[in-house]
């Protein structure tokens, strides 16, 4: 999923202020370090996900037999494959939760 460096900041001032609003969370660092932290976390992970897309969408055009995209083969084999993506990348997914462009 892509998001706007805008947009990437506007989440990461609004799970800044989560934080800081917990009574369960101490800060050791300024507010804004956090938050600049929150970024670096929230672009890494994004690029993580569209490597996993891009290697989803390689495994399946590389079957024998075309899968047009948008078809329900494509979308199981995605599904299937995205989670497998995930969990080889240590992150553990819900069966619901996959995401293509």
């Amino acid at each position: 999923m892509r998001l706007s460096r805008e947009k990437i900041v506007r989440l990461s001032h609004q799970i800044t202020e989560v934080l800081v609003s917990s009574q369960e969370v101490d800060f050791n660092e300024d507010r804004d370090t956090i938050r600049q932290q929150v970024v670096q976390i929230l672009i890494a992970t994004l690029r993580e996900e569209e490597k996993a897309d891009a290697e989803v969408r390689k495994k399946i055009t590389s079957q024998k037999k075309e899968i047009l995209e948008g078809s329900e083969e494509w979308d199981v084999l995605y599904r299937k494959y995205y989670t497998e993506e995930m969990r080889r990348m240590g992150v553990q997914t819900a069966p619901d939760e996959h995401r293509r462009s």
